[in-house]
């Protein structure tokens, strides 16, 4: 008789274990959670929060260039907004909203009650918050936040720089040590928790580029660690790393820096790959067409960006051989990727489309990334490169990529699984508001950027001869019709989570199957094909 109620209360006591985040309450909840869902959540909210903050940053910057002369800020000021915006969108605003989605969806999409390493989950999140905070706070420094662009050259953030360097450094390692963490734990869900008999070519595309995703992380985090903590054994202790006047080398910086930013880049694209992947099949009433190429394809453009990181390099004085080396291995890059782009295509090619409002940020995403592309291919030339290095093309080219790339995706994907996080449908005339204002603004905004590059105006300085004045005013304006337009997205979000319309299992009318509605294991493919008709 006592066994049995020791036991019975055992098994209540870690029945209660197991739920005692739904027992918590107000702030108790968010910070103690283990949850994956809760932690997703605060991924999302805190990536737009930045998002929100880096936009108002690059609106100084575009409010500086509205016309020529010096008239809002002062140049110093001017660079360090676009060093912090540029650190802001990076590894605050793309980077925890995809951590985000990841923390959200993956446990669901192989079928794990929770992810691996909870705990570790929570301090992943609640350290970022904190990096953030030390990063914002140089700006009320007497020297001023830094000042030397997002990639931080030496000597710029060595011999040349602020006060600020070592707030900045210290930044960067929390921000690297969060994405280290979620990467493993990434890592491990998939690996030790995937549903019995869900073998790696049964999982969904979403969950694959996660998981390559996540390798990259772990692979190149360590290398910017390294990097900054050399930037800074420089400017505070004397040491010589990047100073040719010790025996050191600036030019080594750049090597060191860009083995982490290539990869970084497709770290900021691969999850988008993953979220369309899974949006055009549900709105297409179709099977993704080529599952396993785009799975090779992912893997090989991972492979890829290793050995591609000195075409940002061209102009630093490599050897020929060296220059032909990374602008074919470049160039080779977009086969996987082109490989990619037909497949998303022959999904929709006589889908039974329907375009709601994840499928129209979807669509926008394959096109107005394959423009970025196409442009990548231009910078990957070396000749071409010479004339176009550190212009306004290549701000056109990485926005294309990760505004209309990563971000677009992003949005394609809350917009998918809004009624699932929520258990309301949002309000759909809004988010088609939010779809056309964001797609008009964000071609005025980032196109005529790749004319002014072309007629060779400098990135980074802020102010410009007469003959950049009409473009930069068109572009400008685009870029304030863009930043009003997400205030739209803000709206539908918390009217959504408000209550409306309750959504039903199958929220997306004729999508049989949606991930998150199918019974472990997943089947092969997540949409039955139509079938045909005589």
């Amino acid at each position: 008789m006592t066994s049995n109620v020791i036991n019975e209360q055992s098994t209540q006591d870690a029945h209660d274990d197991g739920h005692h985040d739904h027992k918590m309450t107000g702030l108790k909840r968010w910070l103690y959670t283990t949850n994956h869902k809760d932690i997703g959540s605060m991924y999302l909210w805190f990536s737009f929060i930045m998002f929100l903050t880096g936009g108002v940053m690059a609106l100084v910057i575009r409010a500086e260039l509205f016309q020529p002369g010096l008239q809002i800020v002062e140049p110093d000021f001017f660079n360090q907004m676009t060093t912090v915006h540029g650190l802001i969108m990076v590894f605050g605003a793309i980077m925890p909203a995809f951590t985000g989605l990841a923390n959200w969806m993956l446990p669901m999409m192989v079928g794990a009650p929770d992810m691996a390493l909870p705990r570790l989950n929570n301090w992943s999140f609640w350290i970022l918050p904190f990096a953030f905070a030390i990063l914002l706070s140089t700006f009320f420094l007497e020297s001023g936040a830094p000042n030397f662009g997002w990639t931080f050259y030496a000597p710029l953030s060595t011999t040349y720089s602020n006060g600020s360097t070592a707030f900045f450094v210290f930044a960067v390692h929390i921000m690297g040590i969060s994405s280290i963490m979620g990467a493993i734990n990434i890592v491990v869900t998939i690996m030790n928790m995937r549903a019995p008999g869900m073998t790696y070519m049964k999982m969904p595309l979403f969950v694959w580029t996660f998981f390559i995703t996540a390798y990259l992380l772990i692979a190149v985090m360590p290398v910017l660690a390294g990097t900054v903590t050399m930037v800074l054994t420089d400017t505070y202790f004397g040491t010589s790393f990047f100073d040719a006047a010790g025996g050191g080398d600036p030019v080594m910086f750049q090597h060191i820096f860009w083995f982490f930013g290539h990869p970084e880049v497709y770290i900021m694209i691969l999850p988008a790959f993953g979220i369309v992947s899974t949006t055009i099949p549900a709105f297409s009433r179709k099977k993704l067409f080529g599952y396993s190429s785009m799975v090779y394809a992912t893997a090989s453009i991972a492979f890829l960006s290793f050995i591609v990181w000195a075409h940002h390099m061209f102009t630093t004085g490599m050897p020929l051989f060296g220059e032909l080396f990374f602008m074919y291995c470049t160039m080779l890059i977009a086969v996987p990727t082109g490989v990619k782009v037909f497949n998303w295509a022959a999904t929709m090619w006589r889908g039974a489309i329907s375009f709601e409002t994840p499928m129209l940020f979807s669509i926008a995403f394959v096109i107005l990334f394959t423009i970025g592309g196409f442009s990548g291919l231009m910078l990957a030339m070396t000749p071409v490169d010479f004339q176009y290095h550190d212009t306004y093309f290549v701000v056109a080219h990485f926005h294309y990529v990760l505004v209309t790339g990563a971000l677009f995706s992003i949005f394609a994907g809350a917009y998918y699984w809004l009624p699932k996080w929520t258990g309301y449908m949002y309000n759909d005339t809004l988010s088609k508001w939010h779809f056309w204002c964001s797609l008009v603004s964000v071609n005025l905004l980032f196109f005529p950027m790749h004319f002014l590059g072309l007629a060779g105006m400098p990135r980074r300085i802020p102010d410009y001869a007469l003959q950049f004045a009409d473009f930069n005013k068109w572009v400008s304006i685009g870029g304030f019709a863009f930043g009003l337009s997400q205030l739209i997205f803000l709206v539908l979000v918390i009217k959504c989570i408000k209550g409306g319309k309750k959504a039903e299992a199958k929220p997306w009318d004729g999508a049989e199957g949606l991930e998150w509605t199918v019974p472990s294991p997943a089947p092969y493919h997540t949409f039955e094909t139509p079938p045909k008709i005589d």
